[in-house]
């Protein structure tokens, strides 16, 4: 069964995270979004969901403003001619529509197999956003914590430099 929204937050209480929680409205793009960053700390992200020709997904994480050149991040990853994972696939896979793709998405992942990539630039920050499986929403998060939340739903990620 999918989470939503308020039992993600409970489960990041349940363990011991500390979060902010800030309401907006609903956002597609990293573009949207910037619209809403004022008065939330921290960095912003952009969440990229791939699906390789031997099927391999992942779930990229990194900066929003940072540019991606997909041969290059496909080496990096080991990815094998990675393209956009569809709609359909995403909500199959992560239990999120497109524009509230989110580490925090790892609580949904059941039946597939998803590599969790964090970008290492990303990590350095004190403070990370991302949405918290919607998109009316940003959930501000130490990295620390992220790491820990995705250990906890046995998804522990690969943090390299993208």
């Amino acid at each position: 069964m999918l989470r939503t929204q308020e039992e993600l937050l409970k489960i990041l209480s349940d363990i011991d995270i500390e979060f902010t929680n800030h309401e907006h409205p609903a956002v597609f793009t990293v573009e949207e979004a910037a619209l809403h960053h004022e008065g939330i700390e921290g960095v912003h992200s952009k969440n990229l969901f791939f699906k390789d020709k031997k099927k391999n997904l992942f779930l990229v994480v990194t900066l929003s403003d940072k540019p991606i050149r997909i041969k290059e991040l496909a080496k990096k990853i080991g990815a094998k001619s990675p393209s956009f994972g569809k709609p359909d696939l995403l909500m199959e896979a992560l239990g999120v529509i497109p524009g509230a793709v989110t580490p925090f998405a790892a609580v949904n992942i059941k039946a597939h197999e998803v590599t969790v990539i964090l970008d290492e630039e990303m990590m350095e920050n004190e403070l990370l956003n991302f949405h918290p499986l919607v998109n009316t929403a940003t959930t501000s998060i130490a990295p620390r914590n992220l790491v820990k939340f995705l250990k906890h739903c046995h998804r522990p990620p690969e943090i390299i430099l993208l």
